[in-house]
């Protein structure tokens, strides 16, 4: 049977007794995400910068009755080895295992022209974009490989399969994820999915600072595309790896809006 998933939601429970960390899980797509997973019986690890927001996160998924969800505080920016070393020390003894990873955590940076672009903010972007969530990924892929059913899930971007003027250290990074996204798929074959999702023009804050004139009545909010990432987060995506999802499939293409960040 086939699987609408840009419209996915799980059945009542599917996610008991799985434990699913969301990075970026403070604001936006993240937040969606996180509390969809809540809500569905997983135990979540909300990793952000900002504890306020992700205090703010935590409330709401324990006023829901849902599984009590772990705060971590983490700043992707500024991480050094030990850190990443302490975060998967921390799930670790928290959990004893993890079954699944999902990428939101992004940043914008300049909307500028190659010839003029800032060094240090493209180097900022990159790191977050990219290399801080290969190397997240990277100390936590032996608590993933004993999980029984283990996933990893990443954010692109239209810009992250078509580079587009003045998209920058944005778009790179996007084209980093994807091919980062592709290369684990291809050496976990079989021992663990590896997908990407690409969320479309949704009503967020790095939305709003790329298209500040934008009427955003008429983006979908987080809360309404977090069905594939619930999908490929899941069990009733096993088999399913080395795939790239859009969340709002039936968008018209070729727009603007279309290649723009979401998360």
């Amino acid at each position: 049977m086939s699987v609408d998933i840009a419209r996915y939601r799980p059945a009542p429970g599917a996610f008991r007794d799985r434990v699913v960390l969301v990075t970026g899980a403070g604001t936006g797509i993240g937040r969606a995400v996180a509390r969809d997973l809540a809500r569905s019986g997983a135990t979540v690890g909300l990793l952000g910068r900002t504890p306020k927001t992700l205090e703010s996160v935590y409330d709401e998924i324990v006023a829901s009755d849902a599984p009590k969800p772990a705060l971590l505080p983490f700043d992707l920016e500024r991480a050094l080895a030990q850190d990443y070393d302490r975060l998967a020390a921390v799930i670790a003894s928290e959990f004893g295992r993890l079954d699944g990873l999902v990428h939101c955590a992004a940043i914008l940076g300049n909307r500028t022209p190659i010839e003029h672009y800032d060094v240090p903010t493209w180097c900022r972007v990159l790191h977050i974009n990219l290399t801080a969530g290969f190397v997240v990924t990277q100390v936590l892929l032996p608590q993933l490989a004993r999980s029984a059913d283990p996933c990893i899930v990443f954010t692109t971007s239209g810009v992250g399969s078509r580079g587009r003027a003045y998209w920058g250290a944005y778009a790179v990074s996007k084209f980093g994820t994807e091919g980062l996204a592709q290369v684990l798929a291809d050496e976990l074959d079989g021992k663990m999915r590896v997908n990407l999702v690409n969320p479309g023009p949704v009503r967020t804050d790095m939305r709003a600072l790329a298209y500040p004139g934008e009427d955003r009545s008429t983006l979908a909010a987080p809360e309404d595309i977090t069905g594939p990432y619930l999908y490929l987060a899941g069990p009733d995506s096993r088999g399913v790896t080395g795939q790239r999802f859009d969340c709002q499939p039936h968008r018209q293409s070729g727009t603007p809006a279309a290649a723009a960040p979401s998360a």
